[in-house]
């Protein structure tokens, strides 16, 4: 339980931008459409992040171990029962649990949590045999560490892009390849369904039977999954000239020159807090000669709006919002491509500036993949989080010795009574 709850706060606080989406469909599927775009998923995700990663340091150390099982046992009971929800009416395609790292199913997710929900019935029956790993004195200081650790772990993902990236276009991701169906592989086949109307009946036709009465009225649209076939890691990827429309896609992506994406889902609601450099950053792009596009989803409206305020002269592409989302996790964020290689990826916080862009990118460091390995990043992490969790500890036992070795000098103190002749 506490490996479970470790890890899937981990994830969250490791992309927290990616919860604060997975929280937006849960509201817009209630229909909370007001709180869906406020702060409220912001708060929501750096809390769950905070609390689940909390509550696995709390169950691994052996910490407040009542409070922690009545925890557990009520999260666990108020879950399995929105997963099966979930799995039932299916609003969303997954539950998000663990983020991109792990995807299951919602009917996977639903089982999962029954799994979860009897491991927290035993947890608080027999809560007594959790092993404490440190005093109790420290509790407070291991509890505070680890929420102070995790929500600073979360603030530095939310602002420089996830440390570990789960997502189809990490650095070194070839998007053409990503976008291939193998060869004997199917692809899945899915058909749409139209709702019509007349004289109060609705009816479901596909393209198939699609109704010649002009009497029908559309309703509705949705689309389902007919076969189960292979599914590529890049789907969507379809980039169009704001300008004239133009369909750029294989263009950018057949490049053999380094080619700039400054990728902004909304530019309403962009952080205009690093256009200078943004438009820095296009000025050596003209001077080398790069390419640089500006790829939104946004309206007209927000993009003349961009322009006025920013002074951009950059060009602009249209994109499938999903897509820009899962691409960057900021707005605006930085791609940098090459022959459809995502050889580097920034947020607006650390965008490279004119000491680093200094060259020919094919000089620069910056125009090759500097990619971390996974257990590397990974033993960075955990030893970031462990090396001064084992230090407090250790200061906690050399302390509680120290504090033994005082009280027994204080009891053995000689008797200082006078023994001598009682006639002097």
């Amino acid at each position: 339980m506490a490996a479970v709850f470790l890890f899937s706060g981990f994830v969250k606080a490791n992309d927290p931008l990616g919860t604060v989406y997975k929280v937006q469909d849960y509201l817009d599927a209630w229909g909370a459409f007001s709180l869906s775009g406020g702060s409220f998923p912001y708060l929501a995700s750096f809390l769950m992040a905070a609390f689940e990663f909390s509550i696995g340091v709390y169950l691994l150390f052996g910490i407040r171990r009542w409070a922690t099982s009545i925890l557990v046992l009520l999260f666990m009971s108020v879950m399995t029962p929105l997963t099966l929800w979930l799995a039932i009416a299916n609003p969303i395609s997954d539950c998000g649990c663990f983020g991109d790292a792990v995807v299951l199913t919602n009917w996977e997710t639903f089982f999962k949590n029954l799994v979860l929900l009897a491991a927290a019935v035993c947890l608080f029956k027999w809560r007594r045999f959790i092993f404490k790993l440190v005093t109790t004195k420290v509790d407070w200081l291991i509890s505070l560490y680890s929420i102070i650790f995790i929500l600073f772990f979360t603030i530095f993902c939310y602002r420089y892009l996830p440390v570990f990236d789960f997502l189809p276009y990490h650095i070194g991701a070839d998007i053409r390849k990503g976008m291939e169906i193998p060869e004997g592989e199917k692809p899945s086949v899915y058909e749409t369904i139209f709702t019509y109307e007349k004289d109060g009946v609705k009816k479901d036709f596909t393209i198939d039977n699609y109704p010649g009465d002009s009497l029908w009225t559309f309703v509705d649209s949705h689309t389902v999954l007919k076969e189960k076939g292979y599914e590529p890691p890049i789907q969507d990827f379809a980039l169009m000239s704001y300008e004239d429309g133009t369909n750029l896609t294989d263009e950018i992506l057949a490049d053999s020159q380094y080619v700039f994406l400054l990728v902004a889902p909304w530019l309403d609601r962009a952080d205009d807090s690093s256009i200078d450099l943004i438009n820095e950053i296009y000025d050596y792009s003209v001077e080398h000669d790069y390419r640089f596009l500006c790829v939104t989803s946004s309206t007209d409206e927000a993009i003349s709006a961009w322009q006025e305020n920013t002074g951009a002269e950059y060009p602009f592409a249209l994109a499938d919002e999903i897509t820009l989302k899962s691409m960057v996790r900021y707005n605006p964020g930085l791609m940098l491509l090459k022959n459809g290689v995502v050889l580097n990826k920034w947020s607006a916080n650390a965008l490279p500036d004119e000491y680093q862009l200094n060259a020919p990118l094919d000089r620069l460091p910056l125009g090759e993949i500097q990619l971390k390995g996974v257990s590397r990043k990974l033993m960075e992490v955990t030893g970031s989080f462990l090396a001064p969790l084992a230090a407090l500890t250790i200061i906690d036992l050399l302390w509680m010795k120290y504090r033994r070795r005082k009280e027994k000098k204080q009891k053995k103190v000689p008797d200082r009574a006078d023994n001598g002749n009682p006639e002097e």
